[in-house]
């Protein structure tokens, strides 16, 4: 997550306050993975700073390949908005598959970029 972060550029997102879980036995028959945020309402009552935690569903993202989870976590990264509201960017219009595989392209042009250094 820490390397998705830096190498994409996702200077909006803090990494210590993004959190990851992997968790057994979803009912969701599509789910691979979700993002959930704190919201505002606890932010504020709890004094704490914006925090998202990106779930994975075991049971199916442990049998994609390494590429396909790095597309998956850098897809639910995308979700977090540039003001760290606790709300989430849509699907529509920002969140989609070609947005996911240009990130994608870019991560692995870094890492040949860093490897070859």
């Amino acid at each position: 997550m820490d390397e998705i972060l830096a190498s994409l550029d996702f200077f909006h997102v803090v990494p210590q306050f993004v959190f990851c879980v992997r968790s057994k036995g979803s009912k969701s028959m599509r789910t691979i993975a979700r993002i959930h945020g704190l919201s505002r309402i606890w932010q504020e009552t709890l004094n704490l700073p914006q925090a998202y935690i990106i779930e994975v569903i075991s049971e199916r993202y442990d049998k994609l390949p390494e590429e396909e989870k790095e597309k998956t976590l850098i897809h639910e990264l995308l979700h977090i908005p540039q003001g760290l509201s606790g709300g989430f960017r849509p699907h529509k219009g920002y969140v989609n598959r070609k947005r996911v595989e240009q990130l994608y392209a870019q991560l692995k042009q870094n890492r040949k970029r860093k490897n070859s250094a």
